[in-house]
């Protein structure tokens, strides 16, 4: 398998490579020269198969170039130990719960892989790896525990000041070592353009060896593709003759782009739906067929404030350019954080099930798609106590675990690039 540019040229690279690389030489992300179909064999007795073998299966094909099989299967185990399961909330709607990782975070399977795969690609003889990533939320959180301790790897963190709940914050800036944190006065876009910025840098890029950990690294991007594997296997006694719908809390649309390549592999999922906050700049697109990036806006569900997602050009690269073919396979909806209050309230009262902002709003667009022909699925991305101060809003009685950030290890900077490139001098 070889990776290639969203945007054309002739680079052409191995997995191990575009993990390495992060992006492309001409700024594009890297994608799968072609995506592997599985038999339909494989879905017809999926149920027979354990996550792992199913997580081999799935990856193999992209990974088997750069990963012998005996390293591919370490990986797996090391990246799934713990559980994804698949709870029924009320007729035809389900969650999968994502949150039961280190961090709490669908972002650990992610950061987990991509951590491994490159402890394995590194060796002490090159030079040290700088891996920079920008966070509204759970990415940092995420990356920062994956990474930790990893040798020959220094981790490089950017959130927007102000804009993360105290939680993450916490969970980023408690550790040190090779892990470092920036709060950046200004939105996660503005975190994001510094670190783009950066892979362009062509002189900081000549004293330091870069790449990111967001989900434009294809190493973060590809084991996503496993949970509407684990979806599936978990619903199938449930479907029937019904259409399977998914809806994915999005904000770089890194998580719906991989349940998109789990579709082409074959994985019987009939729509996917971008659950958006007011952040809607895809749902602009899907509507008006002109995308327009736009700032974004704070909410209660932080980690999709994402006013120009990254994905975006995969999605397009995907489908040609063609936004019919876009709009056959994705829908999308957009909620307000009193929506979001609201479901939250609304889903305790009637099924005793706690939502966080994000699943929330996973679970309106469900909602608002579904007929009656159809079993959906929404991912329950951040468990419910990350977000304890909104939750307390409509549920008074809700108690979650406090956090002290008085000795966090953290440096404010303003949304200055040349601010942001001193800091990476001084880490060397």
């Amino acid at each position: 398998m070889k990776y290639i540019s969203t945007r054309k040229n002739n680079e052409q690279v191995s997995f191990r490579e575009a993990v390495i690389n992060g992006l492309s030489n001409n700024g594009g992300l890297y994608v799968p020269k072609e995506i592997p179909k599985l038999p339909s064999s494989f879905f017809k007795t999926i149920e027979d198969y354990s996550n792992n073998e199913i997580a081999y299966k799935v990856l193999h094909p992209f990974v088997q170039e750069s990963l012998n099989e005996e390293q591919l299967m370490q990986i797996i185990e090391e990246t799934l130990s713990f559980p994804i399961p698949l709870k029924n909330i009320e007729e035809n709607i389900f969650a999968l719960e994502l949150f039961h990782g280190p961090t709490q975070a669908f972002k650990d399977v992610g950061a987990r892989f991509m951590s491994r795969c490159l402890s394995h690609f590194k060796t002490k003889k090159e030079q040290a790896l700088n891996i920079l990533v920008a966070t509204s939320g759970d990415t940092g959180s995420a990356v920062a525990n994956g990474f930790f301790n990893v040798p020959n790897v220094a981790v490089t963190i950017l959130f927007p000041k102000g804009k993360v709940s105290p939680y993450q914050e916490y969970q980023m800036t408690s550790l040190g070592k090779n892990i470092h944190v920036i709060e950046v006065e200004g939105t996660f876009d503005d975190c994001q353009q510094l670190v783009k910025k950066a892979f362009t840098d062509v002189e900081l890029k000549k004293r330091i060896k870069l790449s990111s950990a967001n989900s434009i690294n294809i190493a973060r991007l590809l084991p996503q593709m496993l949970y509407y594997f684990f979806a599936y296997k978990q619903l199938k006694p449930y479907v029937n003759d019904k259409k399977v719908v998914v809806s994915v809390p999005s904000g770089n649309l890194g998580n719906v782009t991989a349940g998109l390549f789990a579709q082409q592999m074959g994985l019987p999922v009939s729509k996917f739906i971008a659950a958006l906050n007011t952040n809607d700049t895809f749902l602009e697109y899907l509507t008006t067929g002109i995308y327009q990036s736009k700032p974004s806006v704070l909410t209660y569900s932080n980690a999709m404030d994402v006013g120009n997602p990254s994905n975006f050009e995969r999605i397009l690269y995907l489908y040609q350019q063609k936004i019919h073919l876009v709009r056959k396979y994705i829908a999308a909806y957009s909620f307000s954080d009193a929506d979001t209050l609201e479901e939250i309230m609304q889903t305790f009262k009637k099924h005793n099930y706690l939502l966080d902002p994000h699943g929330a709003i996973g679970k309106l667009a469900l909602s608002q798609y579904l007929d009656g022909n159809s079993a959906g699925v929404f991912l329950g991305t951040a468990h419910p106590q990350k977000f304890s101060e909104v939750i307390q809003k409509v549920i008074p009685e809700y108690v979650s675990k406090k956090v002290d950030l008085r000795n966090c290890n953290k440096q404010t900077i303003s949304n200055s690039y040349q601010e942001f490139k001193e800091f990476l001098h001084s880490t060397i």
